[in-house]
């Protein structure tokens, strides 16, 4: 079974960051993709950025290009969201997710909120 636990939510300042870790257990990080998908209050769900830890592929969404960086420990099995220039607008709970990466091109390069395992959420509070 699948496990994701996510972990180093909390409150920031605006401008300031913080490193989100997802710990995964039942599963080897190359063959999964993992992305991470965040949901503020009264918004949709919002994919924020993707990885293939098999060759350390990066995508993000043009909302936290440039300031979000998504990384893998593959012995560890666990993934990484270093956020920097946090604004009020990056509130969310941030969630990790994971889905099997496909033989013909990364897991990627399709809808990371339709991914198929999730973690429980952690909250990211920044405040302006």
């Amino acid at each position: 079974e699948v496990q994701l636990v996510e972990s180093g939510g909390g409150l920031v300042q605006a401008g300031g960051s913080l490193r989100l870790s997802c710990a995964a257990s039942g599963l080897t990080l190359g063959d999964f993709a993992i992305a991470w998908i965040r949901q503020g209050p009264g918004k949709e769900r919002e994919g924020v950025s993707c990885i293939s830890p098999s060759d350390g592929s990066t995508y993000y969404a043009d909302s936290v290009n440039g300031r979000f960086t998504t990384s893998s420990d593959n012995a560890k099995n666990t993934v990484f969201l270093e956020m920097k220039g946090l604004k009020p607008d990056d509130t969310a709970i941030y969630y990790c997710v994971a889905d099997p990466e496909r033989s013909s091109r990364s897991s990627c390069r399709y809808i990371w909120t339709d991914f198929g395992s999730w973690g429980q959420g952690t909250q990211v509070t920044v405040s302006s």
